[in-house]
């Protein structure tokens, strides 16, 4: 959205049976959000993990909750305590328990019960491959995921990383829900330009809610 526009686009929008975007879901809350951020970040700061072929991730990660996927040269997983300080991961905020509850409701994802919140943070030229959510160990429960900050082109595809993928531009506080027959649809970020926003600048922020049935220590 240009700033300063009011946002026309329709309260919900759905992407494929199971995947609905919600425009401008959490706009109200952006600065909220973003607070909440830091003082997780405060705990438990950015990084940007290395994957088990030894790169490292493009964008910067970290998140709160029950258990919060990690990765390096072992593998992928949730893990219940922060590798680097050995501490727990901070708690959910409740207020972003609330608000993946209320955007699952509203997507038709009436039982949804968020126990962890993973948040990637972009600056220019980051970007998310296409990948599937799997680590979770349970893909009855969708995904809620929040936009903040810079807008970004979100790749949509299928239930095979060869199906045909769509690009749809996400702006600040549009919310995307993704369960059911859509759980397992690969999606994936394009590589960030160099656009700011008021609130973050160059940056983007990204919270995902999940349900997380499965981790380590």
């Amino acid at each position: 959205m240009v700033l300063g526009l009011p946002d026309t686009r329709p309260p919900s929008m759905a992407l494929d049976e199971g995947a609905v975007l919600l425009p401008g879901f959490v706009s109200k809350e952006g600065a909220h959000l973003l607070r909440l951020i830091e003082q997780v970040a405060t705990i438990a700061p950015f990084r940007q993990m290395e994957t088990p072929g030894g790169g490292l991730m493009s964008a910067a990660m970290t998140g709160c909750g029950a258990a919060v996927w990690v990765t390096d040269r072992s593998g992928y997983r949730y893990t219940t305590h922060d590798p680097r300080s050995g501490q727990p991961w901070p708690a959910l905020p409740p207020l972003l328990r609330s608000l993946g509850e209320q955007a699952a409701r509203q997507a038709g994802f009436a039982d949804f019960t968020p126990n962890t919140a993973l948040l990637n943070r972009y600056g220019p030229g980051s970007r998310m491959g296409l990948h599937q959510d799997r680590d979770e160990g349970e893909t009855s429960q969708p995904v809620v995921s929040f936009s903040l900050g810079r807008s970004a082109v979100f790749q949509w595809g299928g239930a095979r990383r060869t199906d045909a993928v769509r690009s749809i531009v996400l702006h600040h506080g549009d919310a995307v829900v993704w369960g059911g027959p859509a759980r397992l649809f690969f999606h994936g970020i394009k590589p960030l330009g160099h656009e700011t926003h008021p609130l973050t600048g160059e940056l983007r922020y990204n919270i995902t809610l999940r349900y997380v049935a499965r981790a380590a220590g």
